[in-house]
């Protein structure tokens, strides 16, 4: 196996090469999602992290005894968007409203005292349509054409050209919008006091900081499968075979 820990080697990359190594990155609060560009030392550089302790943490993630896990980079593509609409895309959609409702209740009964739940809640609400459409443009218009391509591939025959001509371009906007999310709930995170429940909070309070916590961890989880592994092997693909003429519907 190639070292994790290869100065070179971006965050993202060594996350794609073995998911436990995010569970080091969340702990250190490292976002290897939308910014899954940097290498370790430029990450443990900008934030004050000894990089000979997180190589030491990455080590210690991967060779812990563990039921073998499977390597999503070997999916087809169509089982991986499977599995994102399926797992993270649903989950947003469960999640949202019960966390809406939450945050109401929360801003009724506790709001006059902690008013930062106004922000909190204003700032779910703009997510929560911001990622209905987000996923909405990936199933009916990006998702189909990848998955197309990847037919085309495994036929033999030509991929038909898109009207947006070139994967890269809706890839750009998902990208732009992952880091807008991500940044979001950056802000969420800072306006909880790291998802934190005061003193007089109630069961809900301690609820919803929970469910919003898990949502962001999620979100990184979503986030990575795409920017890491999805759309850089959808790129590739459309670069090794490219697109002729025909209009995608």
């Amino acid at each position: 196996m190639v070292d994790q820990t290869t100065p070179t080697r971006t965050i993202g990359s060594i996350v794609a090469e073995d998911f436990r190594n995010a569970a080091v990155f969340n702990t250190h609060q490292i976002d290897f999602c939308c910014k899954g560009g940097r290498t370790l030392e430029e990450v443990c550089r900008s934030k004050g992290l000894d990089q000979a302790t997180i190589e030491k943490e990455l080590k210690e993630a991967t060779d812990r005894t563990s039921d073998a896990q499977e390597d999503v980079r070997s999916w087809t593509l169509s089982r991986l968007i499977e599995h994102i609409e399926r797992v993270h895309h649903r989950y947003v959609e469960a999640r949202t409203p019960t966390l809406l409702q939450f945050l109401d209740k929360l801003c009724k009964v506790h709001g006059e005292r902690h008013p930062e739940l106004y922000a909190i809640q204003r700032e779910f609400q703009e997510g929560a349509g911001a990622m209905a459409a987000h996923m909405q443009k990936e199933e009916l218009v990006l998702f189909p054409f990848i998955q197309q391509l990847e037919k085309a591939r495994i036929h033999g025959t030509t991929a038909p050209l898109p009207n947006f001509g070139t994967v890269n371009n809706p890839i750009a906007v998902m990208e732009h919008e992952h880091e807008a999310e991500g940044e979001r709930f950056r802000r969420i995170a800072d306006l909880s006091q790291g998802y934190c429940s005061p003193a007089d909070g109630c069961t809900t309070y301690a609820t919803a900081m929970a469910m919003l916590k898990e949502f962001e961890e999620d979100l990184h989880r979503h986030v990575h499968l795409e920017n890491n592994i999805l759309f850089p092997r959808a790129a590739e693909m459309e670069r090794t075979k490219p697109a002729t003429s025909g209009n995608v519907a």
